[in-house]
């Protein structure tokens, strides 16, 4: 099958995917009771949101999987993106029903979370460096010639990716179709750059995540009848960090998912300084609170940071096209 074939099939495969499998899947989390618990500390429209079904990131981890059955040629690398994904959404979804379903508030203690999602991503960096035998170079953005060769210390630096990509989407994850909209929008670039370098895997794979998320959108948009919950937010990113794993530009991610940066940016900022002075930069973090709380309609933060994202990921494929 070509390579546009493939793409085009892979989209169209997890966008009906997601598309059908959401109306089977938002009934069962409705009767069994999976809805969302809203933060008293939380912008005050967003009570209303309350019992709103959660872990709804099955339906876009369905769509990949159902993609996968149709994914030709079948490849390692596709078998890498689809691993990590599932694997960093077994974590969320644990997470997720931690908190729903047993009623624990935070759900998984942080370093149990952290400590899964390390050893997720080392093990599948470990697999890759291993088995492929994988260049260990970096590539810098906006450089020709700039290489660094991390040696065997690219497995830790990938694992950093993945950890650091899976909180980041989850810190995003908090307005309806914020998180899937700017994920959609860096696959784009990623798909754009599969297509370019011929990279079957990759293309394929960015076009089903495209069309997944896509899918997932049509019931997450405002106002939103199912939420992702960490079970997609965690499988989204390491989606983005498997991408930029097997395209070799995990330093391109943080420019294709700038929207996703800025989010963290903003917690940690607000942290230290809270903590360093006992005042607050934003009025709310993540970022996109503090817009909320400065007046705007929640549809208004999420259409500006979808065109900040798509901005992001214009500059991060022009960084890369710089090679």
């Amino acid at each position: 099958m070509s390579l546009g074939a493939s793409t085009i099939q892979s989209f169209l495969i997890a966008l009906l995917a997601a598309l059908l499998t959401a109306p089977l899947v938002i009934p069962i989390l409705r009767r069994m009771k999976f809805g969302q618990q809203v933060r008293d500390d939380g912008p005050r429209t967003h009570l209303a949101k309350q019992g709103t079904p959660t872990m709804g990131g099955v339906i876009i981890v369905a769509g990949l999987l159902i993609a996968a059955l149709f994914a030709r040629p079948w490849s390692a690398e596709w078998g890498l993106m689809l691993t990590a994904t599932i694997l960093y959404g077994l974590i969320g979804f644990v997470d997720d029903y931690r908190k729903v379903v047993l009623k624990r508030a935070l759900g998984l203690r942080a370093r149990e979370k952290l400590a899964g999602q390390i050893v997720v991503a080392l093990a599948l960096t470990l697999a890759a460096y291993l088995l492929s035998g994988r260049d260990t170079s970096i590539y810098i953005p906006f450089t020709q010639t700039e290489m660094i060769d991390l040696g065997f210390w690219y497995v830790p630096f990938v694992g950093c990716v993945f950890v650091a990509a899976g909180n980041a989407v989850n810190l995003t994850d908090g307005l309806d179709g914020l998180a899937a909209g700017c994920t959609a929008i860096a696959g784009i670039s990623f798909l754009g750059i599969g297509l370019v370098i011929n990279n079957l895997a990759a293309a394929s794979f960015s076009a089903a995540l495209i069309g997944a998320c896509l899918g997932f959108l049509w019931y997450n948009r405002h106002p939103a009848r199912v939420f992702m919950g960490d079970t997609g937010s965690l499988a989204l990113g390491a989606a983005l960090a498997a991408l930029s794993l097997v395209l070799d530009c995990e330093l391109v991610l943080l420019i294709i998912g700038g929207v996703f940066v800025l989010e963290t940016v903003s917690v940690i900022l607000q942290v230290i300084s809270y903590q360093a002075t006992g005042k607050r930069i934003f009025r709310m973090a993540p970022l996109h609170h503090h817009f909320e709380l400065q007046g705007w309609h929640e549809t208004k933060v999420v259409r500006v940071f979808w065109l900040l994202a798509g901005m992001f990921a214009l500059l991060g494929y022009c960084g890369w096209a710089a090679r």
